[in-house]
């Protein structure tokens, strides 16, 4: 039974994605750009080529080379042994076959046999289609973000006239295949504003898409506020939402992906409805970060979109179990940026009503004119006409710029050495120390990042949005180490200690967690002056005692003992002195006495050995005079 819940769970999953995936106005459409043989003259001409969704493409330029159709290896599957070179020195153009492996295989195969570009010729008679990038993540990581050339798929029999005019011994003997691809015209360039938009999400658990899309918004962010600043261009955000089936409203399955009784849905992030987020945390989010690029527009200030986005992703990242309203709240007051607007703006998500804002996510991800329906992610539109290649810095620049009339590009279409400050106002929305006028603000090429900086020497650590502190040797010399001090009566009291590296406690005499510390009232505590007859008087950071009469107080033992004054005390005190250092110089002397005794003696017996003592000689004198004795 678990199992066949299990599997009607999976159903309604599946039915939900189709729905979104596909919508009943579905069309998709091929971008194109210009393939015009040169020579020979038997079949020069002007041909269509479906622009690749990786590498990059060579929008608003041309790129003339010749054809190479090699000898071996022609499906492009394995790495070729040879770098491919043209008798004339121009680009090699790579006509390779389809089929056998990814189409960015065969791309990165050419681009490492020395290939400019790829054409890859149909093996069916079919309307041109878009060469996609691998799904599997192995093999995306393996080689398809470092591909650089552009790609074009050719018909087949555009590929069939170039094989045979590439390997014919006429076509040899009289001279190269010239092609000329032409992406000039594959980007609308109607005035001098460029209007571009976003297709994103704000869930980081998808895969390499989604670590391809906040990689871009990261590195991108720079070029896009620049651009948005100058007022060069008009930027929209927008994330795909789904509805649920009106069958299955009341499941589980639903009401746990989607808001507003089944309007607005979004997959669960992990596929798995028992754990983990739910699909309609994420059409939250969405709705959110949409809000906070309308009232960002409405305050003149529409490119805090892409801080917003960034931040939040390196703040709330699901990924690092982060991903919440209150995270995405904080987000918001770092910024600076009016939450009561933004909660306004997102409206209830538990009514049974449609919410305006998703509601017109819906509609526009529909196809219209030049451009066709939104269906995966990330997807970029520019002047109404989707973008294909790489969703990289530098080629998507060169894609906007692409977008302009000729010669109303603004400067960054000139210099790609772009570099703006975004820490000159409000510090960038990071930490900031105003007693040192220090801030975690880093000014780098994307825009900036918040990291907690060194100053003299002293290495501060934290987040960099919310809080840096000073660790390590030396802490207390800066602001003391970000602890908490305080002077009273030219005495210095602070919670910051040099044995201490990293935090702060406060110091005897003081409650608190180091940051903030209050004196402890030692008499009120009862924790001093508890003996019989104590007064106890609190000061800063300390007490004093006092005792009775003339009682004396030892802090040590917390006691008062008596204090004796009268004259005989003083005598008596003084005569034991007296007699105890009489004693002392007496053993002295007797000591001395008796070392010298002892010395004789030693002296006399060592003396004896070697001469005739007094007696002895005495005794002799009287045996000569009285020799009969």
């Amino acid at each position: 039974m678990a199992r066949q819940r299990g599997l009607a769970a999976a159903s309604v999953y599946v039915f939900v994605l189709f729905v979104a995936a596909w919508p009943v106005y579905g069309r998709f459409v091929v971008e194109k750009g210009s393939v015009n043989v040169v020579s020979p003259d038997s079949i020069r001409g002007s041909h269509d080529g479906a622009i690749a969704n990786f590498g990059v493409p060579n929008y608003a330029a041309t790129l003339v080379g010749v054809v190479v159709y090699p000898d071996d290896g022609r499906d492009g599957c394995n790495r070729f042994n040879t770098k491919f070179k043209s008798q004339s020195s121009r680009p090699v153009i790579l006509l390779l076959d389809r089929g056998g492996c990814y189409f960015a295989k065969k791309a990165w195969h050419a681009q490492e046999a020395g290939a400019a570009a790829v054409l890859i010729a149909d093996d069916r008679d079919e309307p041109l289609i878009t060469m996609d990038t691998p799904q599997a993540d192995g093999y995306r990581n393996e080689y398809v973000n470092d591909i650089q050339i552009p790609s074009a798929l050719i018909t087949r029999a555009l590929g069939d006239a170039l094989k045979k005019a590439a390997t014919s011994e006429e076509s040899r003997s009289s001279g190269e295949v010239v092609v000329k691809l032409d992406w000039r015209e594959s980007m609308p360039h109607p005035d001098d504003r460029v209007e571009y938009e976003l297709w994103t999400n704000s869930n980081d658990e998808c895969g390499h898409r989604c670590d391809e899309q906040i990689n871009f918004i990261k590195n991108f962010k720079g070029h896009a506020q620049l651009l948005e600043r100058g007022q060069y261009t008009l930027f929209t955000p927008h994330y795909i939402t789904w509805y649920c089936p009106a069958a299955y409203i009341q499941s589980s399955q639903c009401r746990s992906q989607c808001i507003n009784k089944g309007r607005y849905c979004a997959p669960d992030p992990e596929k798995d409805f028992g754990a983990g987020y739910e699909g309609k945390d994420v059409v939250v989010e969405n709705l959110r970060q949409l809000c906070v690029h309308r009232v960002g527009n409405a305050s003149g200030k529409p490119w805090v979109w892409w801080d917003f986005v960034t931040d939040f992703h390196v703040r709330c990242s699901m990924k690092e179990n982060k991903y919440s309203r209150e995270c995405a709240e904080e987000v918001v007051r770092s910024l600076g940026l009016p939450a009561n607007k933004i909660k306004e703006c997102m409206g209830d998500p538990e009514k049974d009503e449609e919410n305006p804002v998703l509601k017109n996510e819906q509609d526009t991800q529909l196809g219209h004119g030049t451009r066709g329906d939104v269906t995966i992610l990330p997807t970029l539109v520019i002047n109404d006409v989707q973008y294909r290649g790489l969703l990289d810095r530098t080629a998507v620049l060169k894609a906007i710029c692409a977008g302009f009339n000729e010669s109303t590009e603004p400067h960054v279409c000139l210099n790609t050495d772009l570099q703006t400050n975004e820490c000159l106002e409000n510090h960038g929305g990071c930490w900031y120390d105003s007693s040192l006028n220090i801030t975690a603000c880093k000014d780098t090429f994307r825009g900036r990042i918040c990291q907690c900086p060194t100053v003299n020497g002293v290495q501060y650590s934290g987040d960099g949005y919310k809080s840096c502190k000073a660790v390590g040797p030396g802490r207390c010399a800066l602001n003391n180490g970000g602890c908490w001090s305080d002077t009273r009566d030219g005495i210095k009291f602070t919670a910051c200690s040099e044995s201490n590296l990293k935090d702060c406690r406060c110091p005897q005499g003081f409650t608190g967690d180091g940051h903030q510390c209050t004196d402890i009232d030692e008499c009120k505590e009862k924790i001093a002056c508890q003996c019989d007859g104590c007064n106890c008087k609190n000061t800063y950071g300390s007490y004093e005692c006092s005792c009775k009469g003339n009682l004396i107080y030892l802090r040590g033992a917390d006691t008062c003992i008596a204090r004796t004054t009268s004259r005989f005390a003083g005598l008596l005190i003084v005569v034991v002195l007296l007699c105890v250092g009489g004693a002392c110089v007496a053993g002295y002397l007797f000591y001395k006495y008796r070392l010298r005794s002892y010395m004789d003696s030693e002296i006399m017996a060592i003396m004896s050995q070697y001469m005739p003592i007094d007696n002895q000689n005495n005794e002799a004198q009287s045996l000569r005079s009285n020799p009969t004795v």
